[in-house]
């Protein structure tokens, strides 16, 4: 049950998931932690962290790592855990992957019509609304602790995120060497 649950729920997540794993994000948490209760706040976060360190996109990552902690979570064996994570996976993809040759095909006869350009163009603010979205659920105090509760750690988190965003926006430091440093510096505050 727990398979066929997961694939529909990754489904409708690929389904209506527009701007990428970002604006997916939101949608993921809102279905894995709250709607269904198979990971903790604390584990979608973790989810987070390793689905942005790792190759690939974030959203896949994410499906993968959350098929395979929600069929874990319920008791299931090694094996079975796998099986939910390509379940997740294949789900997540699925959507697109049938949405994207039926859109090739009719888009290809009317890209330049007034109507699709009106639609792309309503669809742009949609997106960055889900990526912002996705931002905001991350600020919580799992991500950078509280004020009252740590002050150390929260105030190191905000530096990071700080020192990241400046580093680069506008220093332009290389993203993946501004990971790995981020990486060291939360590693050190564990410490």
């Amino acid at each position: 049950m727990i398979f066929l649950q997961l694939f529909f729920t990754f489904f409708q997540i690929g389904l209506f998931g527009f701007g990428g794993g970002y604006g997916m994000l939101s949608l993921i948490q809102n279905q894995t932690v709250y709607n269904h209760a198979w990971l903790t706040s604390a584990e979608f976060t973790n989810i987070v962290a390793i689905s942005q360190m790792t190759p690939g996109p974030i959203g896949i990552n994410a499906a993968t790592y959350c098929g395979y902690t929600a069929v874990h979570n319920v008791g299931m064996g090694e094996w079975l855990s796998i099986l939910g994570s390509a379940t997740a996976t294949l789900a997540l993809v699925l959507p697109s992957f049938i949405l994207m040759i039926l859109i090739c095909r009719v888009f290809m006869k009317y890209m330049n019509t007034p109507t699709v350009q009106n639609v792309m163009s309503g669809l742009r603010p949609a997106v960055v609304g889900l990526i912002a979205a996705a931002a905001l659920l991350l600020m919580t105090p799992e991500n950078f602790s509280s004020p009252k509760i740590s002050p150390w750690h929260f105030w190191v988190s905000i530096a990071i995120f700080a020192a990241t965003f400046v580093g680069t926006k506008f220093v332009k430091v290389n993203p993946i060497r501004m990971i790995c440093w981020a990486a060291f510096a939360g590693v050190m505050l564990l410490y």
